[in-house]
């Protein structure tokens, strides 16, 4: 097929990824009279948006009113191990509140305190109430919310459409994209002046994971394949609580709003185990004072904020322990309890997803039982490397916002700042693709020859007589990337990932896909597959380099944290034979007026409040 045959799309401004970041994209492109496409993998409405159950993180200060945008940003720098960008960071505390109204304005309808305000719950590794919620549907609520917001603006939504790849024009500007329709299998060519990328993360890299089947690190392989930068890909957040039984739901989320509203997790012997895992050097985002740091050193079950609300990093690699001493629960995880410290009435209307998700997967009622709980992978703190302010990578016209875009959350992100992060910087990247497109005259040229390598190429797997299978290859990949670039890393066993991973490129070059290309998913597995194999190689390589203990990386052959090493990231991109390299980089001094911040008491944030 010729490229004047094919079907040709085209916008100012196209948003590839319909989750809470797309979506806020492009409803601000919209708004600004451009004519917006938005590209859906899926269907409308099943993001990963919706798995951000507990809440969004804004410093309301509705239930606590010390709370503000300082504090916000000093616990987010504090989680991240100070590795976050510290200018996105900033952006991220003192906008939040903004969008947070700002959906409320649009129709969502957020659980209330008894003055009628937006009500907050406590979360790890915040100092305050700071998560606005939904009961534990927070993500719903938000994704429902932007979707109906988005249809009301007219933008063009094109659902169950998968882009292959990028396409820049002679000067390497972006000009769009090649994508198929999954139904049919024909190919479609995107035209556009701006190309937003918020295609989430790459969790289908490893085999326990609360990932769906749309999370293979399209966005990541597409701007790398485009020249784009990497950043900090080493930083992959295991969530402490996903399912462990049965194995059919093996990673599905359990939401932290659990341990939020009380929940408290148990080792086999029915000990609350999380009292033996807080540092014995108390980071500012694990106690208030150091005087309620020494009553947790007691074993003071009354301390204010349990350890159960520690960061994610910490909560994980205690569970892992647990498990690998003999004290994990019958299917391999703890347990999770909160049927003895709330009401059954209470649960069930704080919790009704939880309650209604163990009921149906497991035949568990949490009002009565514990639940059983086990690290899952979860989240990518690195992603696409971004202009602090626009969001704009180093390819002209090619953007990136939500979990695809790497530098907001440093070492280790908190819980609720991944839904404040992609209203914040989903609306930043609207803004930076207008202005972008708005400075362009037409619609660049596409470069013809690409589009019809791309589509031989997409084709390939379809025209084989014989081949690797691609559930195969996949199931391979998942299993080395659970077993050597897991929760705690070495140096032997990430060698020994890249050189499986090697393996696996090659074998991936001879896939075969049977039947045609209409509804043929073994296709679609195969076409994910690049994707998947340039994100697992950026992870292991960003592991393999940073030789510490950070946040959600760790090494048993570098332990714990190594200052030099707060002075770098670790970038990512192709080197000069065109192979994934990795390289430390070092970090701008940051602001001063941020530094003072990060570094300023609790009661000199809190007096900013009192002026």
């Amino acid at each position: 097929m010729s490229v004047s045959e094919l079907q040709t799309i085209e916008h100012d401004v196209l948003v590839v990824g319909a989750g809470g970041a797309g979506i806020r994209a492009a409803i601000e492109s919209a708004s600004r009279g451009l004519s917006t496409g938005l590209l859906s993998k899926s269907l409308l409405g099943k993001a990963h948006t919706v798995m951000a159950e507990g809440g969004v993180a804004a410093a309301l200060g509705n239930v606590d009113s010390r709370d503000n945008w300082k504090i916000h940003f000093r616990d987010t720098m504090r989680g991240g191990k100070f590795l976050n960008q510290w200018r996105m960071a900033q952006l991220h505390a003192e906008q939040a509140p903004d969008r947070v109204r700002e959906l409320e304005e649009w129709g969502a309808v957020f659980d209330r305190t008894e003055d009628g305000l937006i009500n907050q719950r406590n979360f790890g590794g915040h100092r305050y109430p700071r998560l606005a919620h939904v009961g534990d549907r927070t993500g719903l609520e938000i994704i429902r919310t932007l979707q109906d917001f988005c249809i009301h603006k007219g933008i063009a939504t094109h659902m169950e459409c998968t882009a292959l790849d990028l396409l820049l024009d002679a000067d390497g500007k972006v000009a769009g994209l090649l994508a198929y329709w999954r139904e049919t299998g024909r190919f479609v060519l995107f035209r556009a002046k701006a190309v937003v990328l918020a295609t989430g993360g790459g969790g289908k890299a490893w085999r326990v994971t609360s990932n769906s089947w749309e999370y293979t690190g399209d966005g990541l392989g597409m701007a790398y394949r485009a020249g784009a930068e990497m950043i900090d890909m080493e930083f992959t957040q295991f969530h402490p609580t996903g399912m462990v039984w049965p194995p059919s739901v093996r990673g599905i989320l359990v939401t932290e709003g659990v341990r939020g509203d009380g929940g408290i997790l148990l080792n086999n012997k029915n000990e609350r185990f999380m009292f033996d895992y807080i540092p014995e050097r108390f980071a500012p985002e694990t106690a208030d004072t150091e005087e309620e740091a020494q009553r947790w050193l007691d074993g003071d079950r009354d301390a204010r904020r349990p350890p159960e609300l520690l960061t994610r990093d910490v909560v994980a690699r205690a569970i892992t322990r647990e498990v690998k001493e003999g004290r994990g629960s019958p299917n391999g995880g703890v347990f999770l309890d909160i049927a003895s410290r709330r009401p059954a009435d209470f649960i069930k209307r704080k919790l009704p997803s939880m309650y209604h998700q163990f009921k149906e997967l497991a035949e568990i009622d949490i009002t009565e039982e514990p639940m059983e709980v086990g690290p899952t992978l979860h989240y990518f703190m690195g992603g696409i490397r971004v202009d602090d302010d626009s969001q704009e990578t180093c390819v002209p016209g090619l953007f990136a916002s939500g979990e695809c875009a790497g530098g907001m959350h440093g070492a280790n992100r908190l819980g609720g700042n991944s839904l404040s992060d992609l209203l914040v910087f989903g609306k930043l990247s609207g803004d930076g693709a207008i202005e972008y497109a708005n400075k362009m005259e037409s619609l660049p040229e596409v470069d013809e020859d690409r589009v019809q390598e791309l589509m031989r190429a997409a084709t390939a797997p379809l025209n084989r007589e014989e081949g690797s299978n691609p559930y195969l290859i996949q199931e391979k990949l998942q299993q080395m990337m659970q077993r050597c670039v897991g929760i705690v890393r070495n140096a032997e066993d990430l060698q020994n990932g890249l050189e499986e991973l090697e393996e696996l490129r090659e074998e991936a070059k001879t896939v075969k896909a049977h039947a045609s290309a209409q509804y043929n998913p073994g296709w679609n597995v195969a076409l994910d597959l690049p994707n998947l194999i340039i994100t697992a190689e950026a992870v292991t390589r960003a592991a393999l380099v940073r030789e510490e203990s950070r946040g959600a990386h760790t090494r048993t052959d570098f332990e714990g944290e190594r200052d030099e090493w707060l002075e770098y990231n670790v970038i990512l991109s192709a080197g000069e034979d065109g192979r994934l390299a990795a390289k430390k980089e070092k970090r701008a001094d940051p602001p001063e007026n941020l530094a003072a911040i990060a570094n300023a008491t609790l009661e000199e944030l809190e007096a900013d409040n009192d002026e």
